[in-house]
This record gives C-alpha cells, structure tokens and sequence, in this order.
C-alpha cells in the first residue's frame, strides 16, 4: 500500500521535471534590432529592401524563413558568394532573424517585364512548364502571381529579371548550388527560356 501512495505521489514530480526540461520557446524577431542590423545592407539592397540595381536582389516582402535560410548558407559556405559570405559571417541567429523579419515587413516595389519578344514565352514556361523536357511549371512552386509559398518557396514576383536569370543559371550550370530542386529544373533550361522566365516573373505583382 506505501508502494502504490509513493508511486502515485511521484507522479507529479515527474512531470514537474519534465516541464522544467522542455526547451524553451524561441525569442521573437526583434524589428527595431532588424532596422537597425539592415543598415549595413542599403549599399546594394536600399533602405527599404527594395534594390535598385539589377544584379543585386529585391529582398522587401521576402518570406522571412527564407531570408535566414540564405544567410545560414552563406556563412556556412554552402551558397557562394564572397560578398554575402563577408556579411553573414558577422551575424548571429538572432541577427539573421531580426532583419530577415524586418526586411520582410517593408512592401515590395513592382517591377515590369522588358521584352516584349520573350514575355509570351517566359509566361507559357511559368505557366505551364516545358512538358516534353519534363520542366515543371514554376506557378506550382512560387504561385502564380509570384508570391511563393512562405517557409518553402521564395517570393519571386517583381524581382530584377537580370537577378532572377543570374540564378538561374547559376543554378543550370553549378555555382549556386545550395538547392537540388532548383538545379534539376534550371538544367533543362537554355539562355533564351532563362532570360524569358525571369523577365515574365519582373512583371508579374
């Protein structure tokens, strides 16, 4: 009987313990700390995230798990790029968050499609994909006005097509190498669908 009434008394200590030894919930983003860390990036990326040079992406309105994905890989190495490495190398998981979430919360600017040869076919290929080369429609993946998917696919509506084509071939042939996913399909890719992907997808709001 004293068994059973220890056994029973037990109980809540083990569950006190338990409790005690869950981790704890992580720190919201910190929007004020975010502004202030994204200070260093208006060189290329603008005030608001809004870039205003082609090479360098739009990053406002940016899903912001995506955004931290990026910059882990650019400190651990795993996407190349020697400037971006110098940056997030510096930036702690918090700071990474912190102006991840800020530079998210700034509205995107539209942008607009240049060719008007290749917007037809760029939007066929988003649209609908290439089906004889097995190229899926990049609308199931990143929606089709562009908005992406936040947590699994980035937002690519309105970005710089000279940026959008760089990635893409970066993909295709290599040097960005830090999604297989991507890399499958921009391999089936020539430069003429590059450039008209990517100039469909500066226009599409």
């Amino acid at each position: 009987m004293s068994y059973l009434l220890a056994a029973v008394l037990a109980v809540p200590l083990v569950s006190q313990a338990a409790g005690e030894a869950a981790p704890a919930k992580a720190a919201k983003p910190d929007l004020v700390r975010g502004e202030k860390s994204f200070a260093v990036c208006v060189a290329c990326h603008a005030a608001d995230g809004n870039s205003g040079t082609p090479v360098n992406p739009k990053l406002a309105q940016q899903h912001p798990e995506y955004l931290v994905k990026q910059l882990q890989e650019f400190k651990s190495g795993k996407r190349k790029n020697a400037v971006m490495q110098g940056f997030a190398a510096a930036l702690s998981e918090d700071d990474m968050k912190n102006i991840a979430f800020w530079v998210s919360s700034q509205k995107s600017k539209p942008g607009f499609a240049k060719d008007k040869e290749l917007v037809t076919l760029g939007e066929r290929i988003y649209r609908g994909g290439i089906a004889d080369r097995q190229v899926p429609a990049c609308a199931g993946c990143h929606n089709p006005t562009g908005a992406g998917i936040p947590a699994q696919y980035p937002r690519l509506g309105g970005q710089h097509a000279e940026y959008t084509a760089s990635q893409l071939t970066g993909f295709r042939d290599g040097v960005r190498g830090n999604s297989l996913q991507m890399s499958q399909v921009a391999a089936k890719l020539n430069d003429r669908e590059i450039r008209a992907v990517a100039d469909y997808i500066a226009g599409l709001r």
